[in-house]
């Protein structure tokens, strides 16, 4: 399904992207771009905007009288939103998972510690609205819902940080999340126990108690993981 409002090159990359990140197309692999123009059924200038994207994520490069050659895995931009989403999608999701939780506890922890000592009054506010969010959504079965407000908490921890670099890290942190609701890797209902330590660190935060907010963020990661060993080995 080609995602609304990108059009035909956005057709084109729903599906190159991810057959290029699964591996139907090796490192090294040659595309030619008017013979990708005529499978697509798009014009080649469709097919050379959609190619731009890809070099704009390192997964090809484009050399003239050589064609579309696919970059080896180690070249990819692997913080790429889209690149991420396609990974996910694909046969290789539990180690993807697996990496981008590991990321996650080596960052949030850090984060919430300096969230403790520098967010906003607002971004407190925000951070107690996003946990309730996630208590009013923790039953029935509404994990979407959920993930709105859990996508939005950790948002607000590693904007709240301070750090430039951490709150880059959001819209990873979000694929992160949404890959895991979006193919299955949740429980029906999230794990009571995970739901209660996001209002804790909301309350740290609040209270400025940067021990407390690193520690229970902390046991958020170590709590994901370990669903991870459960739902996707």
């Amino acid at each position: 399904m080609t995602t609304p409002g990108r059009g035909l090159h956005g057709h084109v990359l729903d599906t190159l992207g991810p057959a290029i990140t699964a591996g139907q197309y090796p490192a090294g692999s040659v595309l030619l771009t008017d013979e990708l123009a005529q499978h697509f059924e798009v014009s080649r200038s469709v097919m050379r905007e959609a190619v731009r994207v890809l070099e704009s994520m390192h997964l090809v490069e484009s050399r003239r009288r050589v064609g579309v050659t696919v970059r080896p895995d180690t070249e990819w931009n692997v913080y790429d939103p889209q690149v991420i989403r396609w990974r996910l999608a694909g046969a290789d999701r539990p180690r993807q998972l697996r990496s981008l939780t590991v990321l996650r506890s080596a960052v949030e922890p850090m984060a919430a510690r300096l969230a403790a000592r520098h967010a906003t009054a607002e971004q407190c506010a925000r951070l107690t609205e996003c946990a309730l969010g996630m208590v009013a959504n923790a039953r029935g079965h509404q994990l979407e819902a959920y993930l709105i407000h859990d996508v939005a908490f950790h948002r607000v921890v590693l904007d709240a940080s301070g750090n430039e670099m951490f709150a880059r890290l959001g819209d990873v942190v979000a694929e992160v999340l949404s890959g895991r609701t979006h193919h299955d890797v949740m429980f029906e209902d999230p794990d009571p126990a995970a739901v209660t330590l996001h209002v804790r660190v909301a309350e740290a935060v609040r209270e400025g108690d940067a021990d407390r907010a690193e520690r229970l963020t902390r046991e958020i990661t170590v709590g994901a993981l370990h669903e991870l060993d459960i739902l996707a080995p």
